[in-house]
């Protein structure tokens, strides 16, 4: 997961092991390429036999492989549309206090308070030190077109 992360790639596993525990773990933990040497038979004598997958082992790896990459699923704290009219119920970034055009964001000017109509609080840290867009009045929900890109 950290190589995939940094170097922005796909990562997978070149596994050797004789069961699939290892490329099924594999997957768990971010893995989207396995490599698995396949036989028709293993006591065929070829000189990777003994190590390889027959048919059968190979479907379950498929449908293992599947079914930890399903489990993992992916983050995603976008909303679904049934938590829509739970917005009420959740927290967002506010502007508590006035702030004038051109003034930064602080601790003092900006809260993480409910309803959840405003910025999700996760952007907290993006806002502090930013300069506002404009004049906003206390109690506002704080949106991206109300915070400059850039810090002061």
């Amino acid at each position: 997961a950290d190589m995939a992360t940094r170097f922005d790639v796909l990562t997978g596993l070149s596994d050797h092991t004789i069961d699939n525990t290892t490329a099924i773990t594999s997957v768990a933990l971010g893995a989207c390429l396995i490599e698995k040497h396949v036989t028709l038979n293993r006591d065929g004598g070829g000189p990777d036999d003994s190590f390889s997958l027959e048919k059968p082992e190979l479907l379950q790896l498929c449908r293992d492989s599947k079914i930890a990459w399903e489990a993992v699923g992916k983050v995603n704290y976008e909303r679904k549309e049934s938590e829509k009219g739970n917005a009420i119920f959740r927290r967002s970034l506010y502007v508590v206090k006035d702030v004038a055009e051109g003034e930064l964001f602080t601790h003092e000017n900006v809260k993480s308070i409910r309803p959840g109509y405003g910025l999700a609080p996760k952007y907290l840290h993006e806002v502090l030190g930013s300069v506002a867009t404009q004049s906003i009045k206390a109690g506002t929900a704080l949106k991206k077109l109300y915070v400059e890109n850039r810090k002061k």
